[in-house]
């Protein structure tokens, strides 16, 4: 159990290591998008008030005499090569423009599609108006949009935080396998060394039940202790299974299910009624069936312990389809709530004063990893029931 005890610290590890990678993420997320969003406001302001200068030049060099210094009017101009920027008289025409791409056909085309982007960002203010004499009615508007550097920087936080959420799935993923790696090695080493530690015991019943064979031939209960330990080297023999990946041949899951409850049958009470629904022909999968008959044996003995030694009615059922086998086991028993039912199936989770929350996962890895399936809860009601379904994958097509 030492190791058993280890892979549970070692989940707690794991998720407390992928809360710290979310916080980080979202911490790194929220102050890059506050940070390049302080940058992108400065920068905003800072293009606003070039854009000032630039239209108060253009106010110069329109209202130019021989006064004017037509050099310096001229560099202010001349030196704005990143901010797109268009000119519309007072008539909406486009009068000049900067740092814009023609990418139609013709110039008339692509003025056309510079008026209609100057009278956009003229309805979104993104505009100076500059009057030119006296007369109100005389102006023009610079119309400018933000440059290629400040929407780029716009962008950035979110690309950022796509590569942070990108680490952060990669960082889990790794961890995860890891995990499985480690569970892996935690059930097939605890398998082996029970199934080890099981062997010795086993042996030296079996040679005092020859010895009490020989000296009390007529003995009733000689039999039925033969039957218990032959049950114990089932059991040690599962164990054996789990930690050498034993490969699936084609059995009968009518023939598996009936040992199952000829099983029950002699170790439950009379009370819990044993219900069994086949279809008439053998159903044949590809399945281990020792191990197979444990997972069906652990959803029976959690029936009958729900049902709290009280009568009660088990269901097993089986039906095929062209692409898998269906089994089902139901019971009357209390139920399991809903928020216990995505709990189920994790190791050391259980609901009953004595118990380690291992069948289950067992149950679920021999479903899903040794034989391909599906394992879940398909239905469950406080007070009423519960029933888990499996799924197996068919290669043997139906009768």
């Amino acid at each position: 159990m030492l190791r058993y005890g280890l892979y549970m610290k070692w989940t707690d590890r794991i998720r407390q290591v992928k809360i710290v990678l979310v916080v980080m993420a979202v911490l790194i997320a929220v102050v890059s998008l506050v940070v390049s969003r302080k940058l992108a406001d400065d920068l905003k302001a800072q293009e606003h008030s070039r854009m000032e200068v630039w239209a108060e030049a253009m106010r110069s060099l329109n209202k130019a005499d021989d006064n004017t210094d037509l050099n310096l009017v001229l560099k202010v101009l001349n030196d704005n090569n990143t901010i797109p920027v268009i000119v519309l008289n007072r008539r909406g025409e486009v009068s000049d423009f900067r740092n814009l791409t023609l990418s139609a056909s013709s110039r008339t085309d692509s003025l056309a599609r510079i008026a209609a982007l100057g009278h956009e960002l003229l309805a979104q203010h993104r505009n100076i108006r500059i009057y030119l004499g006296d007369r109100r009615s005389d102006y023009i508007d610079v119309c400018y949009e933000d440059s290629l550097m400040l929407r780029r920087l716009s962008w950035f936080p979110y690309v950022q935080l796509g590569v942070v959420l990108l680490f952060v799935v990669i960082a889990i993923f790794a961890l995860l396998t890891s995990k499985k790696a480690e569970q892996n090695k935690v059930w097939v080493g605890l398998s082996k060394e029970t199934a080890h530690q099981l062997g010795t015991p086993i042996s030296s019943l079996m040679a005092w039940i020859e010895i009490l064979k020989e000296e009390h031939p007529d003995d009733s209960l000689i039999p039925e202790m033969n039957k218990d330990v032959k049950r114990l080297q089932l059991i040690a023999d599962r164990f054996s299974k789990i930690g050498s990946f034993p490969e699936p041949v084609p059995s009968s899951l009518n023939e598996v299910m009936d040992h199952v409850i000829d099983y029950m049958d002699r170790r439950t009470s009379k009370t819990v009624e044993m219900c069994k629904e086949f279809p008439d022909h053998d159903v044949v999968v590809n399945l281990n069936a020792s191990l197979f008959e444990w997972v069906i044996e652990n959803l029976c003995k959690n029936a009958v312990d729900a049902m709290g030694g009280g009568p009660g009615r088990i269901v097993l059922h089986v039906e095929e389809t062209d692409t898998k086998a269906i089994v089902e086991v139901s019971d009357t028993g209390k139920g399991i709530r809903k928020k216990d039912i995505s709990n189920v199936f994790r190791p050391g989770f259980t609901t009953k004063q004595r118990g380690w929350g291992l069948g289950l996962s067992l149950a679920k890895r021999i479903v899903e990893e040794y034989h391909s399936g599906k394992i879940w809860v398909k239905s469950s009601e406080v007070g009423k029931g519960t029933t888990f379904r499996i799924e197996l994958k068919r290669e043997i097509p139906p009768r």
